[in-house]
């Protein structure tokens, strides 16, 4: 049985397809399908184990997990040409498709009354080198299986799961937010630039100053006003800095930023 079937090579289903297969899913039981041949044929370059079809119908079938990785519009015409090779009895369906609700897809998937177990998940790019938050919510999915996804996406990185009203304000804050965290590090390696160090070197040690942020919540699990206070001695140049930042709406720019991307 092939565990999980992919539809779509694209920049999330590659990157899952291609995260997965680091972990301890077994390429061979990974299964990608898209129109795209280039996109097969680069997923076939990473890990000559990983199968791909062009069929999706092919693809599905005898599949224990069925991962849709697509467009928000090509939902309900992907899960019509789908739809008959699904058996609802034996098979989990995901949808990372952003906005498509839970009711959107029982309504596209439901036969005789009956819906298989769904899941909306919420990833970021990260996860193609492991490193993603992964937001997950379940609709009429059992305790088991709520705990087999969560293991696969924690392999992905880190996967919470979450009420469905919330993986938008979640999705503003992951997904997007990676782009968020990228344009922090864009603008202190264009200072560090304006400040005479070199760019390369310059994105290093920005790199390197935020994992050692991260590590530092993350080990002292602390809030990180606190760990700001150790650096921010009276009359010192660090809160000259950050009071010059707030000054220029750093916080509220955030925070408003945040707001723009959800999806109301």
């Amino acid at each position: 049985m092939k565990n999980i079937a992919i539809i779509g090579a694209g920049n999330m289903g590659g990157a899952i397809a291609r995260g997965l297969s680091q972990g301890t899913f077994p390429a061979e039981n990974i299964s990608v399908s898209d129109l795209n041949e280039n996109s097969l044929r680069d997923l076939q370059n990473f890990n000559n184990k990983i199968n791909v079809t062009s069929s999706n119908i092919e693809n599905v079938e005898d599949a224990e997990i069925v991962l849709l990785a697509v467009k928000p519009w090509l939902v309900p015409s992907i899960i019509e040409n789908i739809k008959t090779a699904l058996n609802y009895d034996k098979q989990i369906f995901i949808s990372i498709a952003a906005g498509v609700t839970f009711e959107t897809l029982k309504s596209l998937l439901e036969e005789e009354g009956k819906i298989p177990a769904l899941f909306r998940i919420i990833p970021n790019t990260a996860i193609d080198v492991l490193q993603s938050v992964s937001i997950i919510a379940s609709y009429n999915a059992s305790k088991e299986q709520e705990d087999k996804i969560l293991n696969i996406f924690n392999e992905l990185g880190k996967a919470f799961l979450v009420p469905e009203n919330q993986l938008n304000a979640f999705m503003s804050l992951s997904s997007c937010g990676i782009a968020y965290a990228l344009r922090y590090v864009r603008a202190a390696v264009e200072g560090g630039v304006e400040m005479g160090i070199y760019p390369n070197v310059a994105k290093q040690v920005v790199i390197q100053t935020l994992r050692g942020a991260i590590d530092l919540l993350e080990t002292n699990d602390s809030h990180p006003e606190v760990e700001i206070d150790k650096v921010t001695t009276p009359g010192g140049l660090t809160i000259k800095g950050l009071n010059e930042m707030e000054a220029n709406g750093f916080t509220n720019s955030v925070i408003k930023g945040l707001k723009a991307s959800l999806i109301k």
